[in-house]
């Protein structure tokens, strides 16, 4: 039994390697009916990638351009505009606090004038009272005067008076 398992063994070894060699004849016979389908796709490879692959990644490569150019572009508006504004404001701020100083400024001179009218107001009242005093003044002095006078007529009526009763009497 142990010389038919050796001979099974032998004759397995035998019968495997020319399966193996039948295998690779095969094998070698595949590989060679393939070479012509692995240049043509070597072959299409190439072909596809100058004809259809570099036309493509330029027309890709140009509208990324274009779209970012698009973009930058806009950025630069957004910014100059952005600029403008800040401009603006920066105007109007200015104009503003003209406006507000000018008004200040016609404030204080109505301030002036209304205060330099109270003063002239002022003077003028207290000339008119000076006035109105030398005046009064002037009318005691007279009244004195002609009652100093009156006075002394009466007193001379007066004593005449009294001096024709005595005289009379």
């Amino acid at each position: 039994m142990l010389s038919y398992t050796i001979k099974s063994c032998i004759f397995s070894g035998l019968s495997r390697q020319s399966k193996m060699e039948a295998t690779l004849h095969a094998l070698s016979g595949i590989l060679l009916r393939a070479v012509p389908t692995f240049l043509l796709v070597i072959f299409l490879h190439f072909y596809l990638k100058f004809i259809f692959f570099k036309p493509l990644d330029q027309v890709l490569k140009a509208r990324y351009e274009a779209t970012e150019g698009a973009r930058k572009k806009a950025a630069d508006s957004l910014e100059a505009a952005a600029a403008r504004t800040a401009e603006y404001e920066a105007a109007l701020r200015a104009a503003r606090a003209e406006i507000y100083r000018q008004q200040e400024l016609l404030h204080h001179q109505l301030q002036d004038e209304h205060t330099a009218q109270i003063h002239a107001a002022r003077e003028q009242a207290e000339a008119a009272v000076r006035g109105a005093k030398a005046e009064l003044a002037a009318e005691i002095e007279q009244a004195k005067g002609d009652l100093g006078a009156e006075s002394d007529a009466l007193a001379g009526q007066i004593a005449a008076v009294i001096l024709n009763r005595g005289a009379a009497a």
